[in-house]
């Protein structure tokens, strides 16, 4: 069954909150925005070949490419919400969370370098 879209405005809203609040935004306030910027990586870099994974709140699988459907997927790249928010938003780069060890990327085809940031933030 596939999840209920989460609303552009409140999804804009919750990342605006945490790039104002950072470390300080509410629990509910940092999962929306995760699961909302997660939500836009798959809608604009749809596919399966990779899963990204931001536990404890959402996982998606995007990019084109060979389609995994079970077990542990061959390309993952998991990090925290505060790693993925600033990856989705651009306040980070990818070579940069990858370099410091704030990103874990497993398998050839897990790197996320030309699909984010997926939201522009002021």
């Amino acid at each position: 069954m596939a999840r209920a879209r989460i609303d552009d405005i409140a999804g804009r809203d919750a990342v605006a909150e945490w790039v104002r609040e950072g470390d300080g935004t509410a629990r509910p306030v940092l999962a929306l925005a995760v699961r909302y910027t997660l939500q836009l990586l798959a809608e604009l870099s749809p596919g399966g070949t990779v899963e990204v994974r931001v536990p404890p709140f959402g996982a998606v699988q995007c990019i084109e490419g060979p389609r995994h459907t079970r077990g542990t997927p061959p390309n993952v790249v998991e990090t925290d919400a505060s790693t993925w928010l600033g990856l989705a938003t651009g306040r980070a780069s990818w070579g940069e969370a990858r370099a410091s060890g704030r990103v874990h990327a497993s398998g050839q085809r897990a790197d996320l370098e030309g699909h984010v940031p997926v939201i522009a933030v002021r």
